[in-house]
């Protein structure tokens, strides 16, 4: 644009200033003793108020006060009247912050660069000239902070200039209250104070230039106002971070006086330029009178919902505002990881906010102030992880370690070669961006250089984005769209929000066409949010959505292409507590592997829902870790899944111990119940009792079962695993009355098909004796055995009443007199008179074992010599009576028991 002194460049003007110069303003313009890092020097974070670089513009390098009047004569403009300096106030500021200033000028020479940017005759109310102002690196020519300024001299128009294009203006949202209002109480110091950073314009501190130019007396600097009201906002939305700003401006309306009271009113618009939001604000005085209008600022605003990294730690803000007992502004927090936290957002008795996760040390508090880690983008993120500077560490980033082997530091040939071959991005095919900070695919200045994802990546196949800043799906949406070639999506451990409002999302188009598997998993995204997103994947066959706290699904949308092409779908280490809560799932038609593994499911139907029934393609379960308990719910499986045909089941109550649901009883109240002992002949250990449960469940499910718990089920192993369940049925038979016999086996509903297989068992029912009887308290025991010295090498067998409360050494005692033996020369090992399957995993039909013992072992006949042979392979139970102090009544079972007494 050209007109009077456009472009004319004032002489450069070298500024200065101290550590001092810096606490001073940003004591004068309100920073409080919670932003130290703007007001003492030996913070840590400690640094220059953002604005300060317009307080350079006046007070240039001079230690001491100045005319002001008296520098403003010093230069003129070319082409327009020579306006008096003594009746200028401040029209507007535009304040676009390039790079933060150091905190002492020392040891270098920075520059004021001012050229006009136009200059314009508004007539009788006075002329504005519009200049811009850049604080510049003289050594490097680097600019820091760019000020465009529009100066008001008050009735110096009419000179015939141009009126100047029309503004720009930024009004509040209309109908919206306002999201922040900060009040300020200035007093007659208040200029005072602030003109000692270096605008000693008279009109701030004397009545007189005032009053000449009609406004009764002293007024405030208008730059105090801005200011205050630039610390507001970036204390309050912002978190005092003065990397949080990246634009600020503001027009000076109407005069402040000292003493008036000055109200900041804020609304935040939503709208976004990259990841700062634009902010409308206003200040008015007590009365109602703006005298800041036009304000707009561009921050990195503190949200809920916001995603953070602290030092590598990611978090979500989930509350903004003053804690109970405190000062100040805090952000209350849900870590990603539960462990750091200290609440679950109630503090002291005072809910604060609410998390996501249900872990009950989530939530913490921390400063605005505190310093978070900066996010990145897609090819920033990309660049750092597989193509780092070889000759310098990026700033704030630490170096990688070095390799060392028996401590010392290896040399890194080979990894060197890796390295050139990473740096290679346009070959990557899977990447791997997980906790890279990652928070938007582009910055604006890579928008600006025409950086494409797609052209510098493009034949990626697997992406990992997990654990990252993201926080909407745009950014992922926009990165896949330049990836034709991707095939794996893994976007676990982000913390999406607003998932069914996102548009972008809805108009993908393309972004995900090839994508056959997508990763949401500890995301705390619902169902119907994971469909929503699943839906935009045409190809999609697999779906990971484990660790979200899911308890229930609601129904699948029906035009989704997921629904009929997914293959497998995985919600492990949700909190699922029965199957009916899968239900919906039940519409899957291609599905054929359902993981639910550390879930909390017991039960096949909850209350008053009916058992679902999936599809016949869905072969695959794995129910591991869960909490189910009961044999009803492993026989009730091949209804649910009628083509179920691999299950994995371990770590359930029922596998760990597989008698929970058998009691050993089933009382009867009309017959006494013979007592049940489980020291000798049940206890296992827990590798026998999951070696149990792995027989159990073979024998319980359909032999369309072919593998439980990743093994393949052989037919040799379905025979001794229904053999070993046909003994257990058979046991239990044994403990119960005739009467209750139904009772037990509706318990085993394949009890006909096992016996129809095998041939029906012999039920043996002990009597039991009146308690009061002597009968009841002496065990008849027959004692036999075969010794050369005793009989020639015949068998000996002698019988004797033992009472119950006989320990074993007497037992020994007993016998050792019966056949002559020293009682520590005699072993006695109780014969149970049971049978049980033989184990013989592992040994093909017709094979050998080569430990089969052919007198124990081999096909035997059902009962004493009916001449019913007996189906299958078994083996003689027995048990070794251990010295010790124990009861004999307690390690036999019985009435009547046959011993085997043998010369140790």
């Amino acid at each position: 644009m050209s007109g009077p002194g456009v472009g004319f460049e004032y002489p450069s003007q070298e500024v200065s200033w101290l550590k001092r110069d810096a606490l001073l303003f940003a004591n004068s313009i309100g920073c409080t003793s919670e932003e130290l890092h703007f007001l003492y020097e030996l913070d840590p974070n400690f640094a220059v108020f953002p604005t300060y670089p317009l307080i350079l513009m006046f007070k240039e390098t001079h230690p001491e006060v100045v005319d002001f009047y008296a520098a403003q004569k010093s230069v003129t403009i070319p082409g327009v009247p020579v306006f008096d300096p003594t009746r200028v106030v401040d029209g507007q500021r535009l304040l676009e912050f390039l790079k933060p200033l150091p905190t002492s000028s020392a040891g270098r020479k920075f520059e004021v660069r001012t050229k006009v940017l136009g200059v314009y005759d508004k007539g009788k109310p006075g002329s504005v000239v519009e200049t811009q102002t850049d604080i510049v690196d003289a050594a490097t020519n680097e600019s820091y902070a760019r000020v465009t300024t529009s100066s008001f001299y008050v009735g110096q128009g009419n000179w015939g200039g141009p009126k100047g294009p029309a503004t720009v203006n930024f009004p509040p949202p209309e109908g919206k209250k306002p999201d922040l209002v900060l009040e300020n109480q200035t007093t007659n110091e208040t200029p005072l104070l602030y003109r000692l950073n270096g605008d000693y314009n008279p009109l701030h501190a004397h009545p007189e230039p005032g009053a000449k130019m009609g406004f009764g007396g002293v007024i405030i600097h208008g730059l105090y106002s801005w200011n205050w009201a630039c610390h507001g906002l970036l204390q309050h939305l912002g978190g005092s971070n003065p990397a949080n700003f990246k634009e600020y401006q503001a027009r000076f309306a109407s005069p402040v006086r000292p003493g008036d009271k000055l109200i900041l009113e804020a609304w935040k618009t939503g709208e976004f330029k990259g990841e700062w939001e634009e902010i409308r604000f206003i200040v008015k005085n007590s009365h109602g009178k703006v005298v800041l209008s036009n304000g707009r600022a561009l921050i990195k605003t503190a949200t809920i919902g916001q995603r953070r990294s602290y030092d590598g730690a990611l978090c979500t803000v989930r509350y903004i505002g003053e804690v109970a007992g405190t000062t100040g502004s805090w952000l209350g927090v849900e870590w990603d990881d539960t462990s750091r936290g200290k609440h679950d957002g109630q503090h002291k008795g005072t809910r604060y906010f609410t998390c996501e996760s249900q872990a009950p040390t989530s939530a913490s508090f921390v400063r605005p102030t505190r310093p978070a880690d900066p996010p990145q983008t897609f090819l920033s993120a990309l660049q750092y992880k597989y193509a780092p500077p070889e000759d310098q560490q990026q700033s704030g980033r630490p170096a990688p370690r070095p390799i060392v082997f028996s401590g010392k530091v290896a040399e890194e040939v080979g990894f060197e070669k890796v390295r050139r071959q990473q740096a290679q991005l346009g070959e990557l095919q899977y990447v791997i961006l997980d906790s890279t900070k990652l928070a938007t695919a582009y910055s604006g200045d890579e928008k600006t250089k025409g950086q494409q994802v797609g052209q510098v990546c493009p034949k990626i196949r697997e992406l990992d984005l997990s654990r990252n800043l993201l926080e909407h799906f745009d950014p992922v949406v926009e990165i896949c769209t330049e990836l034709p070639l991707l095939r794996s999506l893994k976007v676990n451990w982000n913390r999406f929000r607003s998932v069914l409002e996102d548009k972008k999302l809805e108009t993908t188009q393309d972004a995900f066409k090839g994508v056959k598997e997508l990763a949401l998993e500890d995301t705390f995204l619902g169902w119907h949010e994971i469909c929503h997103i699943a839906a935009r994947f045409p190809a999609l066959i697999t779906l990971h959505a484990g660790s979200n706290q899911l308890s229930s699904l609601s129904p699948l949308p029906p035009s989704a292409p997921f629904t009929t092409n997914l293959v497998t779908l995985d919600l492990e280490f949700n909190q699922f507590t029965s199957l009916s809560d899968l239900a919906p799932l039940s519409s899957l038609t291609s599905l054929k592997s359902l993981i639910l593994k550390k879930n909390k499911i017991s039960t096949i139907a909850a209350d008053n829902k009916q058992p679902p029934i999936f599809s016949p393609t869905l072969a695959y379960i794995d129910l591991s870790y869960n909490l189910i308990s009961t044999w009803s719910f492993v026989d009730a499986l091949p209804a649910a899944f009628p083509g179920l045909t691999s299950l994995r089941f371990t770590h359930n109550p029922l596998y760990d111990n597989p008698d929970l649901d058998t009691p050993s009883t089933t009382p009867s109240s009309s017959a006494p119940q013979p007592p049940t002992t489980t020291t000798t002949t049940t206890a296992t250990s827990g590798s026998n009792k999951t070696e149990e449960s792995y027989m159990l469940l073979i024998a319980r499910l359909p032999p369309t079962l072919k593998a439980l718990n990743f093994s393949s089920i052989t037919p040799a192993d379905r025979s001794d695993a229904e053999m070993f369940y046909l003994s257990r049925i058979t046991k239990q038979l044994c403990l119960v009355p005739e009467t209750d016999e139904q009772t037990v086996l509706a318990r085993h509903p394949k009890w006909k098909y096992l016996c129809d297989t095998y041939g029906e068992p012999t039920v043996v029912r002990r009597q039991e004796l009146n308690p009061n009887f002597l009968e009841a308290r002496l065990i008849d025991v027959k004692f036999w055995g075969v010794f050369d010295d005793a009989g020639g090498g015949k068998e000996v067998t002698k019988e004797v009443k033992v009472p119950k409360s006989f320990d074993i050494y007497a037992v020994k005692g007993i016998a050792g007199r019966m056949f002559g033996l020293r009682p520590w020369e005699v072993g006695l090992v109780w014969e149970t008179g049971e049978w049980d399957p033989v184990g013989r995993f592992g040994i093909l039909d017709g094979e050998e074992s080569e430990d089969e013992d052919d007198d124990d072992m081999g096909e035997v006949e059902e009962g004493e010599g009916e001449g019913e042979e007996k189906k299958g392979r078994w083996v003689k139970r027995e048990v070794e009576l251990k010295d010790g102090p124990r009861q004999f009544g307690y390690c036999v079972d019985g009435m009547q028991v046959t011993v085997r007494v043998e010369k140790r």
